[in-house]
């Protein structure tokens, strides 16, 4: 896997690719795209990155999960989790349905909650999904919409059913290493990341080791996750970690960083060599990319230590065809 910044490189790799890039993917990644609990009123942004995406008309868009505000103790009725969902689907799932995008989607805590309690937000979730399943070419689908895995062109995708802190349950690591034979580009996401990106979340992660062993022994690509509600591309032992900006309210400080992360998408190129340039747009019609540089070198510390994804040499010294990418300019 390569994976390049540059709009440039992206432009002379399409150049030199020729007919393979036709086979090439294109992924807008939203996550945190909730108000207060039970709120079913969106923020314009919410509107402006969906305008936007349907007019970068990606392959698909995958939601890193909070796309409601549940999870309130006492708990929401049935009613008032439907009437959040409704609202969801007519502000986001259906605007995409129309301009024939699909929408992938892993649970957050605030849509389906594993903690005890929340059962019944769970279910909502499962009968809310199972009902609007894209038709993608899923390679196993038996728990979707928790853990379940896709494929599309030259790409495998994998939904990891992380809602709560700790490691993965329901023998979600084992199902994992078995997609590991496939020859393909392999990207997971989930709610939770793996590691910490923001300053006030530094305990809310899935934080295990041992999936971070087996993400590098199925030599998985890239980790997308939401929750941290700050945009950062980092690299740790051989995988590419994305944190993703909010959409909704409350965006945070990277860690060692002074300045609220700035409201944004994501989107994925992938070419058909599983080269992906990964860019975030902010500003209010998420038309401006956020500018690398600008971010800190590293996050965290010691073992969850994550590095700035450009600064890595391994991504030179692995692929010789990678160019060293030129900033962007600065939302």
């Amino acid at each position: 896997m390569m994976v390049v910044k540059s709009l440039l490189s992206a432009i002379l790799l399409l150049l030199i690719s020729g007919s393979a890039f036709a086979q090439s993917l294109r992924v807008a990644v939203i996550s945190d795209l909730n108000g207060s609990y039970g709120s079913t009123d969106y923020n314009p942004r919410v509107n402006a990155a969906v305008e936007r995406i349907i007019k970068l008309a990606p392959d698909l868009v995958i939601s890193t999960g909070d796309m409601v505000a549940g999870q309130r103790r006492p708990v929401l009725s049935e009613t008032q989790v439907k009437a959040m969902w409704q609202a969801f689907h007519a502000g986001v799932t259906d605007p995409l349905r129309s301009a024939g995008i699909p929408l992938l989607v892993t649970p957050g805590n605030h849509d389906a909650s594993a903690y005890g309690g929340f059962e019944g937000e769970r279910r909502i979730f499962t009968e809310q999904w199972r009902a609007r399943k894209p038709a993608v070419d899923y390679i196993d689908d038996a728990d979707y919409p928790f853990f379940y895995a896709f494929r599309m062109k030259n790409v495998t995708f994998v939904s990891l059913d992380a809602t709560v802190i700790g490691p993965l349950q329901g023998g979600q690591s084992k199902r994992l290493r078995a997609l590991a034979a496939r020859d393909e580009t392999l990207i997971a996401f989930s709610h939770l990341p793996l590691w910490p990106f923001a300053i006030g979340r530094e305990a809310e992660i899935i934080g295990d080791t041992g999936l971070q062993d087996i993400f590098r022994s199925i030599d998985l690509d890239l980790h997308l996750s939401g929750h941290h509600h700050a945009f950062y591309p980092g690299w740790k032992d051989e995988t590419v970690f994305v944190s993703q900006a909010c959409l909704g309210g409350g965006p945070r400080r990277l860690l060692g960083t002074s300045t609220r992360s700035a409201h944004a998408i994501t989107v994925l190129e992938i070419s058909a060599q599983g080269e992906i340039d990964i860019t975030a747009y902010t500003g209010d019609a998420f038309s401006f990319p956020i500018d690398w540089t600008k971010l800190p070198t590293q996050v965290g510390s010691g073992s969850s230590a994550l590095k700035r994804l450009d600064l890595v040499p391994a991504m030179v010294t692995n692929n010789e065809d990678y160019r060293d990418p030129a900033p962007t300019a600065a939302g």
